[in-house]
């Protein structure tokens, strides 16, 4: 087989290659020399656990034997249920099979597993192992066992769960289901608290009501200015409104209706609005994108299960509650967000499609309000001045003129690394078949019994293996696979015409026959300061650099540059090979500037 492979440019940062660090109070200052850090490192396992790790995690299997109060009232939850890709129905399938029945039996150790009833089981988490050290590819079940419900379908239970011990990680006992309802629920059981705190302390209230207004002049709702439609956005906007807040949310960009028109005739017509595409417009950068949900924070906590319960609101499927890997997929992105603007709506949110922020409006070193103008309008001229109490900017990393007028007001923006790179495709069947060997039969699009294969990869590139003609700083720098697109294809997200950037995606049944993954290293200052950009927005520059150089070497009219992968690790040319943008479509998270091909 010949092997076709496609590396695309890729240059935008992921995450964003700023931090804005404003001081919140009921008006916002915009000097802070403090910021809240949030600092997540991935999980160390056996012994690679440092000394402390090894004690806490000794303590909770005592703390785990000794919760135990009742075991026949309650949830046992049962983990690392493996139940082969003979014995499942399939990857779609999320109810209690005959398979996992029988793996549950051998858990509990009941004889019989066709006796148990699959009502008092609960599914809460299946993925898919086909790791090559597995003796056959798995379905990996986390199930919730009702102790009293089981109990009373099926009596002769009861001596197998009394002799049940919790074990870390396989068997864990809770003394009652934990529910955790979606924001809207959480919000609205919570509002009377906030009410009560808010009467008893007097001045701003978020939750005030017009009743309260009323009896008590001096209570008014904050009049809140939410600056883009991105997913940070539209949550923020819907907790201050659930809560009562006056709430505007203005975004640069277009509805996904119109959106959706605008970024046709960039892919057909080649016509790029700099206001509205893959970047730009309700929903951000991620609506035409791949709709990946995933997360290292714990897909279990309250907090990630409030969130993905409030995708389900509002059209989301429920299987992304239960999958190892959830995914939504652009095609169902655009109802979904049609819905939650909707709701929005209902509370009684402005929302301002086409309106660009250009500036703050400072008095006394507080933010009082903001300068905005129609998006469609180049040339700024003059504006309108729109006065709030507080003002949430929840931008992207493609709003690079903000952090300008940031900036100009001496806000603190700290400069972060980033990773760039390229964007590689390859036949999808390929992948298949390295990942899944006899078993890639079984995808059948997207529409099998097992999921389409995806990868990752990660690596260390050595200081010696740099091209000593790049002025870039020789350096031990990661390598790693990002963003890979299982049955997907890669599509243009530039914001300028003389820029060019482009991603991945994939729609919800990855049935296309192409992958494609980015592959990166990561970049720091030294690297910016090499290019002669410094300062807080190097990074920035850094992208745009880079971001031109691909679009000249693409000839322009948004052709990218692209060749094959054995030329592109002998570092030489492979002739004539450009893409065309004509045939696809997606947005920018992590810049890729060249394609690599498969072939």
């Amino acid at each position: 087989m010949s092997l076709h492979f496609k590396f695309f440019p890729l240059s935008l940062p992921y995450p964003n290659p700023n931090v804005v660090r404003p001081c919140l109070s009921p008006r916002l200052r915009y000097h802070c020399p403090q910021a809240l850090q949030i600092l997540c490192a991935a999980k160390r396992t056996g012994k690679q656990r440092y000394p402390s790790e090894k004690k806490k995690l000794k303590l909770k299997r005592k703390e785990a034997i000794s919760d135990v109060s009742n075991k026949f009232e309650g949830i046992w939850r049962l983990s690392n249920l493996a139940v082969s890709v003979q014995n499942d129905p399939g990857m779609d399938f999320l109810g209690v099979s005959d398979g996992l029945l029988q793996e549950i039996a051998k858990t509990i150790k009941f004889p019989v597993a066709s006796m148990l009833p699959a009502e008092a089981f609960t599914v809460i988490r299946k993925s898919f192992d086909a790791r090559k050290m597995l003796k056959e590819p798995r379905f990996v079940y986390t199930v919730d066992m009702d102790a009293s419900q089981l109990i009373s379908l099926e009596p002769r239970t009861q001596d197998f769960i009394s002799d049940l011990e919790p074990r870390v990680g396989f068997v864990e006992y809770r003394p009652q289901e934990r529910v955790s309802g979606d924001l809207l629920s959480i919000i609205r059981n919570s509002k009377s608290v906030d009410k009560q705190r808010s009467s008893a302390k007097g001045g701003y209230s978020i939750c005030a009501s017009s009743v309260d207004t009323n009896k008590n002049p001096t209570i008014r709702k904050l009049k809140i200015a939410v600056v883009g439609g991105g997913p940070s956005g539209l949550f923020a906007t819907l907790v201050l409104a659930e809560l009562g807040a006056d709430v505007t949310l203005i975004e640069r960009g277009q509805s996904v209706e119109r959106r959706g028109r605008d970024i046709g005739a960039l892919m057909v017509r080649r016509i790029l609005e700099s206001e509205s595409n893959f970047c730009f417009g309700e929903g951000g950068a991620g609506t035409w994108s791949d709709g990946k949900l995933v997360t290292r924070i714990g897909r279990n906590s309250d907090s990630v299960l409030a969130v993905m319960k409030t995708l389900v609101h509002f059209g989301a499927p429920k299987n992304i509650l239960i999958d190892g890997k959830p995914h939504l997929g652009t095609d169902r992105l655009i109802p979904l967000l049609r819905n939650f603007r909707q709701h929005l709506q209902r509370l009684g949110v402005s929302i301002k499609f086409g309106t660009r922020v250009d500036d703050l409006m400072i008095e006394n070193g507080h933010v009082v309000g903001i300068k905005v103008s129609d998006s469609n309008e180049r040339l700024q001229h003059g504006g309108q001045k729109l006065g709030y109490d507080a003002v949430l900017l929840a931008v992207g990393h493609s709003a690079r003129d903000i952090y300008q007028m940031l900036l100009s007001h001496n806000f603190h923006l700290v400069p972060k690394d980033f990773a760039v790179g390229l964007r590689i495709e390859h036949p999808q069947e390929l992948i298949n078949s390295i990942q899944y060997s006899g078993l890639a039969a079984e995808v059948h699009c997207g529409r099998g019994k097992v999921p389409v294969a995806d990868y990752k990869i990660a690596s260390y590139v050595n200081g010696e293996d740099v091209d000593t003609s790049s002025n870039l700083e020789p350096k031990i720098r990661s390598c790693y696979s990002f963003c890979m697109c299982p049955g997907g294809q890669v599509v243009l997200t530039s914001t300028d015409p003389s820029e060019l950037c482009i991603n991945g995606m994939s729609f919800s049944r990855r049935a296309s026959k192409w992958a494609n993954a980015a592959l990166v290293v990561n970049v720091s200052t030294k690297d910016f300061e090499a290019l002669n950009f410094h300062g807080p927005l190097a990074g920035v520059e850094f992208q745009r650099e880079f971001e031109r150089r691909a679009a000249i070497m693409g000839g322009g009219n948004f052709v990218v540059p692209a060749q094959t992968v054995t030329d592109f690790l002998e570092n030489k040319l492979s002739g004539t090979i450009f893409i065309s943008f004509l045939h696809v479509c997606d947005f920018r998270i992590s810049s890729s500037l060249t394609c690599l091909f498969f072939q």
